[in-house]
């Protein structure tokens, strides 16, 4: 096996590839690599490990000795698996790696925006505990989560991790049906249209997978069905939610209050809605829930084993 790691970079530079290195006898590692800098990279070589590089149609039909694809991670939306199908190629990526770490940082985030944590350390930091004239802060409301209502879209590995620790906080479990997916009972838990979700969460987290069947999944009709103290999560994808309509519904008090890790532009080099500084209760994380060593590492241990097994 002839491989090439076209952005090695993106998994750290503390985790151990040698279990990649042992399977396919020859790896050669890119940092980085631009659009530009593929095809010549590519060149030569039957296997191509990529976390976030584009491969496309021309880039296969360039290179008649490519067999196989390893993405190190679970999203497939930048290969064009249409045309490496009809090139014989295989495309493999990772799953059920994360599902600690993004369930932690989607319960972090969840905390942090029903306690209102940034808003009274600001307040702490700005003096106005302080100056107060009693002990304690109180102008931010708190949500207490046990007893409400956590609507869960998209209910696989990471799903299921997110209701784990949501039933520790004595939370109810609601599951979104997407368009043709089944309504009734799954696991114990009721699943229901997603209208009925979005009427009756008081959380949502968004753990699907961007398609042009989920794209937008959440934009302003949707935003406006939601109650206005619920909370809206997103450590999926960033093009899962209309993000001009969500900045519009913070501020205008449609919902209560949002935590995104991720953008539809990753790095929002020409900005985003959700970057400005006048919404309220939205924190933005930089597409880290899944960053954890022992996570990135557990990647590495998959990709080699998806090699291994082809």
């Amino acid at each position: 096996m002839k491989a090439v790691f076209l952005d090695a970079d993106t998994l750290g530079n503390d985790v151990d590839l040698t279990p990649i290195e042992a399977v396919t006898g020859e790896l050669v590692k890119y940092p980085r690599t631009s659009p530009e800098q593929v095809l010549e990279r590519i060149r030569g070589f039957d296997t191509v490990l990529v976390n976030k590089v584009v491969l496309t149609r021309d880039h296969f039909e360039a290179c008649p000795e490519l067999r196989t694809i390893a993405v190190v991670a679970t999203g497939l939306n930048n290969i064009d698996q249409q045309a490496a199908g009809e090139h014989g190629i295989t495309v493999m990526n990772v799953t059920n790696y994360g599902r600690s770490t993004v369930a932690q940082h989607t319960m972090a985030l969840i905390l942090a925006l029903a306690t209102r944590l940034l808003d009274y350390d600001r307040d702490v930091r700005a003096g106005r505990w302080a100056d107060s004239d009693m002990f304690c802060l109180m102008d931010h409301p708190i949500m207490e989560l046990e007893g409400r209502t956590l609507g869960v879209v998209g209910y696989g590995d990471l799903g299921r991790g997110v209701v784990e620790r949501a039933k520790a906080f004595g939370m109810d479990i609601l599951l979104g049906a997407r368009p043709g997916q089944p309504t009734g009972e799954r696991d114990g838990m009721p699943q229901v249209p997603m209208e009925k979700l979005l009427e009756r969460a008081d959380v949502i987290s968004l753990h699907c997978l961007l398609t042009e069947e989920t794209r937008h999944l959440i934009g302003k009709q949707e935003l406006a069905m939601m109650k206005p103290t619920a909370l809206l999560i997103n450590t999926s994808r960033g093009g899962l939610v209309d993000e001009q309509a969500l900045a519009d519904a913070l501020r205008q008090g449609t919902i209560a209050g949002a935590g995104f890790d991720v953008l539809t532009e990753e790095p929002p080099r020409s900005g985003n809605p959700l970057l400005a500084d006048d919404i309220p209760n939205l924190i933005v994380t930089p597409h880290s829930a899944w960053a954890s060593r022992e996570a990135r590492q557990r990647i590495v241990k998959i990709t080699a084993d998806n090699l291994a097994g082809n």
